[in-house]
């Protein structure tokens, strides 16, 4: 069926016909003069392929669906041993990655790269881990070599989901762009928007964001995309799970009609087939992976336990030496386990919406460097995070449905390495996590446990050495954020002289004397933490109990005793 394309004018429409490419890539156009210079090696890479045995670009991208085909067969370039050098990776960017200890490309960097550098549009299939974020920063880095910047324009535009992606994204973007002399940042909500204006200001090589926090600054003048050469989409199906999509269309809507776009996606429904037809011009597909697919590395277990012993269960499998990945249903959940577990001496960090940007990046730094071995999370950590050497993912509380489970199990067994994956089912829950298992296509071995099980010791190995717990320390929340007495917080947000405050509006002597322990409890209310932090000594005593309340209260000031605020 032929593709319906929008009403708007194609890109490239004039150039000249592209080399062959793969069988599971459309054949599109060569590259565009201003990227010839660095991709003469990736041309001839794309050469070597095998011609394609028919035009998918006469097909609908979203029924073109590789997962339904054997990655081993589809794509020939998944097979090669080639070195980045050898697939037109220029020499500083290889010296670079050498740098980094990355030697050998992984095979979804080995199916794109040759039609990334040569400037074709690309839709990328394969689950977190594989090396997407590599596999287009590549070509991207090498596309803007020598060009120039301009106030509050971006030449590149790389949209995320989250913020935690942004800042792995840039994490592997930065380092190969300053290697080039190119510039790079990252934006996103939840923090201050005053140092991502600054790093627009003069221009910017690659950004790197999210959808609703870019939108807010193009709103206000400080971005401009009219200038962006790159355009890609990363974890796109996240994306409209979260429902972005709109925001999306908006955002690339403001980028030119020429230019290079890459969409990498593990899966093409809930419309992201719609941006591949509408944004993307006769791409290159690759797969190296089925949408959501179990890892043969990967071992799976159900631990059938009582509701009585499920605690116990969970903190010894959260007691090993290695990195533990604990997933919850909710936030409130996660943030109690993560208590729990470090008040009985395993260290452990949560990771959910309700805390702020800073607490956030502490808490996944803690875990990525070694410092905390445990992280409880909700399903924020499903996607778009990545820990080397995670060892155990336990759910503690089952997804509700499948591809989420693959999704969190996906934080192990990661690039190749191996890794253990626990669902914990309670006897409610059993019948939920068999059909569960059985839409992942997985085969998971099924045990009753109880506390102490050998079980559970064969996964964890001898328990870590017991830590003494530090003092709590409340993480900030998102919901917290107006400032403590100042009187203009939002209703249920915590402002307002919450936790301890003064009451809003009221001055020293007016919070002590609204708290003398002497009088009536209902005169004492009547006092600075009423009526805005008046003074209950304002207009004539009513009652015998007032009158009295106020003697206790002219006591109290002369007496310089400081009261509890209720």
């Amino acid at each position: 069926m032929t593709t319906p394309r929008p009403p708007r004018s194609r890109r490239r429409s004039s150039r000249p016909a592209a080399p062959a490419a793969t069988s599971s890539a459309t054949t599109t156009a060569a590259a565009p003069p201003r990227a010839a210079t660095n991709q003469a090696p990736a041309t001839q890479a794309a050469t070597t392929q095998a011609p394609a045995t028919q035009d998918p670009a006469t097909q609908d991208p979203a029924t073109q669906d590789p997962a339904t085909q054997d990655p081993a067969t589809q794509d020939p370039a998944t097979q090669g041993d080639g070195s980045f050098a050898e697939l037109g990776v220029p020499a500083v960017l290889v010296a670079e990655l050498a740098r980094q200890g990355i030697e050998s490309p992984f095979p979804i960097q080995v199916a794109t790269l040759p039609d990334t550098l040569a400037g074709r549009d690309v839709l990328g299939r394969g689950r977190t881990g594989s090396g997407k974020t590599l596999a287009f920063s590549l070509p991207l880095v090498t596309r803007l070599v020598g060009g120039a910047r301009r106030p509050r324009q971006a030449r590149s535009l790389v949209l995320v989901p989250t913020r935690e992606l942004a800042n792995q994204v840039h994490a592997v973007v930065s380092p190969l762009a300053s290697a080039v002399g190119l510039t790079s940042t990252v934006v996103f909500g939840g923090v201050g928007q005053n140092p991502q204006v600054k790093a627009l200001a003069l221009g910017v090589d690659v950004l790197i964001a999210c959808p609703g926090r870019l939108e807010d600054l193009i709103g206000q003048g400080f971005c401009d995309l009219s200038g962006v050469e790159v355009t890609i989409l990363d974890e796109a199906d996240h994306m409209a799970d979260l429902g972005f999509l709109p925001a999306v269309k908006r955002l690339l809507d403001r980028t030119p009609g020429v230019g290079q776009r890459m969409l990498f996606s593990a899966t093409l429904d809930n419309g992201v087939d719609v941006l591949v037809r509408r944004y993307l011009d006769r791409p290159s597909t690759h797969s190296v992976d089925p949408a959501v697919a179990p890892v043969s590395t990967m071992t799976h277990h159900v631990f059938a336990v009582s509701a009585a012993d499920k605690a116990a269960v969970v903190h010894q499998l959260a007691s090993g030496q290695d990195r533990s990945l604990l997933f919850m249903r909710t936030k409130h959940t996660a943030k109690k386990l993560a208590k729990q577990l470090t008040a009985a001496g395993i260290p452990a960090v949560e990771l959910h919406g309700n805390l702020s940007q800073g607490a956030r990046e502490r808490n996944l730094s803690a875990f990525t460097d070694g410092s905390t071995r445990v992280l409880v999370a909700t399903d924020i950590a499903a996607r778009g995070i990545h820990v080397d050497d995670v060892a155990l993912v336990v759910h503690v509380d089952p997804p509700t449905e499948h591809k989420a489970y693959l999704h969190r199990s996906g934080r192990t067994a990661r690039a190749g390495a191996g890794g253990t994956v626990v669902t914990i089912a309670t006897p409610d829950q059993a019948g939920e996590v068999r059909v569960l298992a059985k839409q992942a296509g997985i085969r998971p071995t099924t045990v009753p446990v109880r506390p102490g099980a050998a079980e559970i010791v064969a996964l964890t190995g001898p328990a870590a050495p017991y830590v003494e717990p530090q003092p709590v320390v409340e993480q900030p929340t998102r919901s917290g954020g107006g400032r403590r007495g100042s009187g203009g917080g939002r209703p249920g947000d915590g402002a307002g002289g919450s936790g301890g405050g003064r009451p809003s509006g009221s001055s020293p002597a007016q919070g002590e004397a609204s708290t003398a322990r002497s009088g009536t409890r209902s005169s004492s209310r009547s006092g600075a933490a009423s009526g805005g932090g008046r003074s209950a000594a304002s207009g004539p005593a009513r009652t015998r109990a007032e009158l009295a309340a106020r003697a206790g209260q002219s006591s109290g000031r002369s007496g310089g005793g400081r009261g509890r605020a209720r």
